[in-house]
């Protein structure tokens, strides 16, 4: 067992105790008719061995068909007795059940409570359902399984033992040393299912992004990175299949040994079983009780506990667990200087040069220093969106200027939007620290968030109003005139006109995708935030109207970054960064046609 399940089960066992001390009653009658299935197992083997040795090898077969009868209406009661173990069963699955759903409906409650931490729980629907529903039939399953295997294996020894002690020193043996076995198997076998899985997702999640990034691998560069990184994880998933497939075989021996062997061992052992006193009838009641009654519970006893026992332990510590504790907020780290290591990067005349750099990731730096705090500034960003997957953005160190025009170009899934979204502050770095006009938005309201910065993303929203209100949305008391300018400045005439003039209704329905945009654009230009965010927010516009839309833009006091959708993007802009998942650049457009072969390569892709 891990130490995280081993922590589980320190948690869990308080409230079992408390619960099954609270069910007394059902757990007695439980009890009782786990006796009775108890007694109907000793009751076959019995009888069979009094039919052969007291009738038909004694000449009675009366005595012998009477003994069978016994053997036959034991074996027919026992749908009665299941009938009772499933009815008490219910009288402890079902109460589960229910604490289950309370708790996970109050630990939901109290998140939304005044004073509570006020983060949404996703989590709760699948707790309320798939979740109770699974620790429900994994302890109804373990109770019918280990209350099973317990009385008629009582049932079946003390058989053995009314039949001739002898018989029990053959098969107790073989039987011990398979279950011993099995239960040797428990921790490594769940260790090695648990490293096979996260291997096999680690390889899938590897071969869907090299799949789906062909084109850019080989843009970048990184095809033989990739392909050693592919390597590895197919030698480390072999390794754990190996690995799993070894413990399976265990199991299996484990299996067969408890089994099969045992009645191998009376088999072999008749002949010792015959010089000890053993009877034929005795032999004949032995392999009923193993082959009847002991080998079927023993079998579902190793095939469910193993399954159904981990199961039942991760959902109880999921739902009854401790809440997990919020990430906190990264440190500050020390200001990082112009990255070294990389190709010199040019600065204007008047600014004075920065040294070398302190990040060590593949990351780049970029400073560009000025007297205010930059507009933007990122502190060895790194962000990765799994525990084991790679990082998106690695140690990544940026500085806009306030004022400035930034173009991000890069291939697709290289991480462009994602830094927009960092910036943005609607994602959290996994570490690191992203600033606004000096300012961490990590965890910042979304009210201040929207003073310092607009985000206009690919599917501009517009909603139902009228054309004025769309386009003021984020200026509050705007007069006509700067309206006026604004839809003139966009080119967005002919569309207000068409619609019926600034008080008319929008109905977004009847907007074509260009449109929208350029009113989100508009939206964005009229708003007093002094940082603007493009992510490919031109996407839907032809050249002519996005040249138009991003001269304006430029033109508006503030910083602009664009997630650039054509080359003329990175052409206008002030400078440009390129991000490759190696190393990051940033130029004008001659600069990085020079040096920069992932910008040439998209050059290329852009101009055909």
């Amino acid at each position: 067992m891990t130490s995280t399940e081993a922590g589980a089960l320190r948690r869990l066992a308080p409230p079992a105790r408390r619960f099954l001390a609270h069910r007394k009653g059902v757990l007695i009658r439980l009890a009782l008719w786990s006796l009775a299935e108890s007694g109907q197992a000793f009751l076959v083997g019995h009888a069979v061995a009094r039919s052969v040795d007291e009738g038909f090898l004694a000449g009675d077969p009366r005595r012998g068909l009477l003994w069978l009868g016994v053997a036959l209406v034991a074996v027919l009661s026992g749908a009665r007795v299941v009938r009772g173990v499933f009815a008490q069963l219910a009288g402890v699955t079902e109460p589960l059940r229910d604490g289950l759903v309370r708790h996970a409906v109050d630990r939901s409650m109290a998140r939304a409570a005044p004073g509570g931490p006020g983060r949404t729980d996703r989590a709760a629907v699948s707790r309320l359902t798939n979740q109770v529903e699974i620790a429900r039939d994994s302890f109804a399953g373990l109770v019918l399984t280990l209350r099973s295997f317990v009385f008629t294996a009582a049932g079946a020894l003390l058989g053995l033992l009314s039949l001739h002690p002898a018989l029990l020193v053959v098969v107790l043996p073989p039987l011990a040393a398979g279950l011993a076995l099995f239960l040797v198997t428990l921790r490594p076998m769940a260790a090695a299912q648990r490293r096979a899985l996260a291997a096999d997702e680690a390889l899938g999640e590897h071969a869907a992004s090299a799949r789906a990034a062909l084109r850019d691998l080989a843009a970048c560069g990184t095809g033989p990175g990739a392909e050693r990184h592919g390597a590895d994880l197919v030698a480390d998933a072999a390794a754990a299949a190996r690995t799993l497939a070894g413990w399976a075989a265990v199991r299996t021996a484990a299996l067969g040994v408890a089994g099969h062997l045992p009645v191998l061992a009376l088999l072999v052992a008749v002949e010792w079983l015959r010089g000890h006193g053993v009877s034929v009838g005795a032999l004949l009641g032995a392999f009923t009780y193993l082959v009847q009654s002991l080998l079927p519970a023993l079998h579902t006893l190793m095939t469910a506990l193993g399954a159904a026992g981990s199961r039942l332990l991760v959902v109880l510590d999921r739902i009854l667990g401790p809440e997990p504790e919020p990430e906190p907020e990264p440190e500050p780290e020390p200001e990082p200087e112009l990255g070294s290591g990389l190709e010199p990067e040019p600065e204007p005349a008047s600014e004075p040069e920065s040294g070398p750099s302190t990040a060590s990731a593949p990351a780049a730096a970029f400073a560009v220093h000025t007297a205010a705090a930059p507009a933007v500034e990122l502190r060895s960003v790194t962000l990765s969106y799994g525990v084991r997957a790679e990082p998106v953005l690695d140690a990544l160190d940026l500085r806009v200027a306030p004022g400035e025009h930034l173009a991000v170009v890069g291939p697709s899934g290289i991480g462009k939007s994602t830094l927009t979204r960092l910036v943005a502050g609607t994602l959290a770095p996994s570490r690191g620290e992203v600033r606004v006009a000096g300012r961490v938005v990590t965890g910042r309201p979304a009210a201040e968030l929207a003073a310092l910065r607009v985000l206009v993303p690919q599917d501009a929203y517009v909603f139902s109003g009228t054309v004025g209100d769309n386009l003021a949305y984020l200026r509050t008391d705007p007069c006509p005139a700067e309206l006026d300018a604004a839809v003139e400045a966009f080119g967005l005439a002919p569309l207000v006109e068409r619609l019926g003039g600034l008080d008319a209704t929008v109905r977004p329905a009847e907007l074509s995708p260009g449109e929208r945009q350029l009113v989100a654009l508009v939206r964005a230009y009229l708003s007093p935030a002094p940082l603007l965010l493009l992510d490919e927010a031109t996407c839907h516009l032809d050249p002519a109207s996005e040249a138009r839309a991003e001269k304006a833009l430029a033109g508006r006091s503030g910083t602009l970054v664009v997630v650039a959708h054509r080359l003329s993007s990175a052409v206008r802009a002030d400078r440009t960064l390129v991000l490759d998942g190696i190393r990051a650049q940033s130029g004008t457009h001659a600069e990085l046609l020079g040096r920069s072969p992932l910008y040439r390569d998209l050059t290329g892709h852009w101009n055909s």
